[in-house]
Protein backbone atom coordinates (compact mmCIF):
# COMPACT_ATOMS: atom_id res chain seq x y z
CA UNK A 1 0.00 0.00 0.00
CA UNK A 2 1.11 3.09 -0.85
CA UNK A 3 1.12 6.17 1.22
CA UNK A 4 -1.22 8.09 -1.06
CA UNK A 5 -3.48 11.70 -0.53
CA UNK A 6 -6.81 11.75 -0.93
CA UNK A 7 -8.08 9.11 1.69
CA UNK A 8 -11.15 9.86 2.83
CA UNK A 9 -12.66 6.82 4.33
CA UNK A 10 -10.88 3.76 6.30
CA UNK A 11 -12.31 0.41 6.27
CA UNK A 12 -11.66 -2.08 9.24
CA UNK A 13 -12.07 -5.89 8.93
CA UNK A 14 -12.94 -6.77 13.02
CA UNK A 15 -11.47 -10.18 13.55
CA UNK A 16 -7.47 -10.12 13.90
CA UNK A 17 -7.49 -6.22 13.18
CA UNK A 18 -9.53 -4.72 15.63
CA UNK A 19 -10.31 -7.80 18.18
CA UNK A 20 -7.87 -10.89 18.35
CA UNK A 21 -8.74 -14.39 17.69
CA UNK A 22 -7.44 -17.47 18.83
CA UNK A 23 -8.97 -20.20 16.59
CA UNK A 24 -7.05 -22.83 18.09
CA UNK A 25 -9.05 -22.15 21.51
CA UNK A 26 -12.16 -22.30 20.11
CA UNK A 27 -11.36 -25.49 18.77
CA UNK A 28 -9.83 -27.29 21.87
CA UNK A 29 -13.51 -25.63 23.14
CA UNK A 30 -15.54 -26.69 20.41
CA UNK A 31 -13.66 -30.61 20.64
CA UNK A 32 -14.18 -30.62 24.54
CA UNK A 33 -18.27 -30.09 23.75
CA UNK A 34 -18.11 -33.67 21.10
CA UNK A 35 -18.04 -31.50 18.00
CA UNK A 36 -14.55 -33.60 16.77
CA UNK A 37 -15.30 -33.07 13.41
CA UNK A 38 -15.10 -29.31 13.95
CA UNK A 39 -11.95 -28.84 11.56
CA UNK A 40 -13.92 -29.63 8.57
CA UNK A 41 -15.81 -26.20 8.80
CA UNK A 42 -13.40 -23.85 10.77
CA UNK A 43 -9.91 -23.40 9.40
CA UNK A 44 -7.84 -19.92 9.07
CA UNK A 45 -8.64 -19.49 5.81
CA UNK A 46 -12.10 -19.14 6.41
CA UNK A 47 -15.53 -21.10 7.50
CA UNK A 48 -17.89 -24.02 5.63
CA UNK A 49 -21.48 -25.63 5.61
CA UNK A 50 -23.63 -23.87 8.44
CA UNK A 51 -20.95 -21.44 9.84
CA UNK A 52 -21.07 -19.71 6.84
CA UNK A 53 -24.55 -19.80 6.24
CA UNK A 54 -24.29 -18.13 9.52
CA UNK A 55 -21.79 -15.67 8.82
CA UNK A 56 -24.14 -14.84 5.71
CA UNK A 57 -27.44 -14.25 7.98
CA UNK A 58 -29.21 -17.61 6.13
CA UNK A 59 -29.24 -19.49 10.02
CA UNK A 60 -30.28 -17.84 12.98
CA UNK A 61 -28.74 -18.45 16.12
CA UNK A 62 -31.24 -20.67 17.61
CA UNK A 63 -30.33 -22.99 14.31
CA UNK A 64 -26.68 -22.54 14.49
CA UNK A 65 -26.69 -24.09 18.15
CA UNK A 66 -29.14 -27.00 16.96
CA UNK A 67 -25.86 -27.75 14.24
CA UNK A 68 -23.74 -27.80 16.66
CA UNK A 69 -25.78 -30.46 18.50
CA UNK A 70 -25.99 -32.41 15.73
CA UNK A 71 -22.06 -32.84 15.16
CA UNK A 72 -22.02 -33.22 19.07
CA UNK A 73 -22.53 -37.26 21.02
CA UNK A 74 -23.30 -34.80 24.45
CA UNK A 75 -26.56 -33.29 25.43
CA UNK A 76 -25.69 -29.26 24.83
CA UNK A 77 -26.94 -26.08 26.80
CA UNK A 78 -27.18 -23.33 24.70
CA UNK A 79 -24.64 -21.25 26.77
CA UNK A 80 -22.08 -24.24 26.64
CA UNK A 81 -22.43 -23.57 22.63
CA UNK A 82 -21.91 -20.05 22.98
CA UNK A 83 -19.15 -19.70 25.41
CA UNK A 84 -17.37 -22.62 23.20
CA UNK A 85 -17.67 -20.00 19.99
CA UNK A 86 -17.78 -17.33 21.10
CA UNK A 87 -13.97 -18.28 22.40
CA UNK A 88 -12.40 -16.96 19.10
CA UNK A 89 -12.37 -13.70 19.58
CA UNK A 90 -10.53 -12.53 22.56
CA UNK A 91 -9.79 -8.71 23.84
CA UNK A 92 -9.34 -5.40 21.83
CA UNK A 93 -6.02 -3.66 22.85
CA UNK A 94 -6.51 -0.28 24.60
CA UNK A 95 -4.18 1.17 21.94
CA UNK A 96 -6.23 -0.02 19.14
CA UNK A 97 -9.48 1.37 20.62
CA UNK A 98 -7.69 4.39 21.31
CA UNK A 99 -6.19 4.71 17.94
CA UNK A 100 -9.81 4.14 16.42
CA UNK A 101 -10.84 7.81 18.43
CA UNK A 102 -7.84 9.43 16.86
CA UNK A 103 -8.62 8.35 13.24
CA UNK A 104 -12.11 9.14 13.44
CA UNK A 105 -10.96 12.84 14.07
CA UNK A 106 -9.67 12.77 10.42
CA UNK A 107 -11.58 9.66 8.57
CA UNK A 108 -14.83 8.35 7.79
CA UNK A 109 -14.43 4.79 9.99
CA UNK A 110 -16.41 2.06 8.54
CA UNK A 111 -16.11 -1.78 9.56
CA UNK A 112 -16.57 -4.46 7.45
CA UNK A 113 -16.92 -7.91 9.13
CA UNK A 114 -17.31 -11.15 8.34
CA UNK A 115 -19.74 -11.78 11.71
CA UNK A 116 -22.46 -13.72 13.79
CA UNK A 117 -25.25 -12.15 16.27
CA UNK A 118 -22.67 -14.16 18.42
CA UNK A 119 -20.24 -12.65 17.73
CA UNK A 120 -21.26 -9.04 17.65
CA UNK A 121 -23.76 -9.13 20.66
CA UNK A 122 -21.46 -11.85 22.88
CA UNK A 123 -17.88 -11.38 21.76
CA UNK A 124 -17.36 -7.83 20.99
CA UNK A 125 -19.53 -7.29 24.38
CA UNK A 126 -17.44 -8.58 26.38
CA UNK A 127 -14.38 -6.97 24.66
CA UNK A 128 -15.87 -3.53 25.56
CA UNK A 129 -17.09 -4.12 29.33
CA UNK A 130 -15.98 -0.92 31.26
CA UNK A 131 -15.73 0.99 28.53
CA UNK A 132 -19.44 1.91 28.36
CA UNK A 133 -19.87 1.56 24.49
CA UNK A 134 -20.42 -0.96 21.53
CA UNK A 135 -18.41 -1.99 18.84
CA UNK A 136 -20.97 0.35 16.53
CA UNK A 137 -19.75 3.68 18.56
CA UNK A 138 -16.12 3.41 17.41
CA UNK A 139 -17.16 3.82 13.81
CA UNK A 140 -20.02 6.13 11.18
CA UNK A 141 -21.13 2.77 9.94
CA UNK A 142 -20.55 -1.02 11.21
CA UNK A 143 -21.50 -3.45 8.04
CA UNK A 144 -21.55 -7.15 9.14
CA UNK A 145 -22.20 -10.19 6.91
CA UNK A 146 -24.68 -11.80 8.67
CA UNK A 147 -26.85 -8.37 7.94
CA UNK A 148 -26.01 -7.77 4.65
CA UNK A 149 -26.82 -11.71 3.63
CA UNK A 150 -23.19 -11.25 1.59
CA UNK A 151 -19.43 -12.17 3.13
CA UNK A 152 -16.13 -11.62 1.90
CA UNK A 153 -14.39 -11.91 -0.58
CA UNK A 154 -17.15 -11.53 -2.46
CA UNK A 155 -16.59 -8.57 -4.75
CA UNK A 156 -20.83 -7.60 -3.99
CA UNK A 157 -19.71 -6.53 -0.55
CA UNK A 158 -17.85 -3.73 -1.09
CA UNK A 159 -19.72 -2.64 -3.80
CA UNK A 160 -22.47 -2.96 -1.89
CA UNK A 161 -20.63 -0.81 1.32
CA UNK A 162 -19.61 1.47 -1.19
CA UNK A 163 -23.30 2.22 -2.75
CA UNK A 164 -24.56 2.48 0.40
CA UNK A 165 -21.68 4.56 1.95
CA UNK A 166 -21.91 6.82 -0.76
CA UNK A 167 -17.86 6.33 -1.62
CA UNK A 168 -15.19 5.94 -4.49
CA UNK A 169 -13.17 3.06 -4.33
CA UNK A 170 -10.16 5.31 -4.40
CA UNK A 171 -11.01 7.35 -2.07
CA UNK A 172 -10.84 4.29 0.68
CA UNK A 173 -8.21 2.35 2.25
CA UNK A 174 -9.35 -1.44 3.48
CA UNK A 175 -7.34 -2.88 6.30
CA UNK A 176 -7.85 -6.60 6.57
CA UNK A 177 -5.62 -9.79 7.93
CA UNK A 178 -7.48 -12.16 4.62
CA UNK A 179 -5.28 -12.19 2.01
CA UNK A 180 -8.05 -13.20 -0.82
CA UNK A 181 -10.24 -10.33 0.88
CA UNK A 182 -7.39 -7.95 0.51
CA UNK A 183 -6.75 -9.14 -3.22
CA UNK A 184 -10.91 -8.82 -4.42
CA UNK A 185 -10.91 -5.30 -3.08
CA UNK A 186 -7.60 -3.87 -4.39
CA UNK A 187 -9.29 -5.04 -8.01
CA UNK A 188 -12.10 -2.93 -7.43
CA UNK A 189 -9.91 0.02 -6.96
CA UNK A 190 -9.89 -0.12 -3.27
CA UNK A 191 -6.56 0.87 -1.68
CA UNK A 192 -5.92 -1.04 0.64
CA UNK A 193 -3.58 -2.74 3.44
CA UNK A 194 -2.63 -5.99 4.45
CA UNK A 195 -2.37 -6.51 8.14
CA UNK A 196 -0.19 -9.11 10.39
CA UNK A 197 -1.02 -10.69 13.85
CA UNK A 198 0.02 -7.63 16.24
CA UNK A 199 0.52 -5.12 13.90
CA UNK A 200 1.26 -1.43 15.18
CA UNK A 201 -1.16 0.42 13.05
CA UNK A 202 -0.16 4.24 14.36
CA UNK A 203 1.04 5.06 11.12
CA UNK A 204 -2.55 5.76 10.20
CA UNK A 205 -2.54 8.37 11.76
CA UNK A 206 -0.24 10.53 9.47
CA UNK A 207 -1.24 8.92 6.41
CA UNK A 208 -2.64 11.87 4.38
Amino acid sequence: MDKKNGISTLIFDFGGVIINLDLPHCIENLKKLGVDSIESYLSNFGQKEFFLQFEKGEIGTIEFRDEIRKLSNKKLSDAEIDAAWCSFLCDIPAERLDLLEKLRTKYRLLLLSNSNPLHVDVSAAKALEGTGKTIRDYFDKCYFSYEMGLAKPDPKIFEALLSDAGLEASECLFLDDGPKNIEVAKSLGIQTYFVTQGENLDFLVDLN
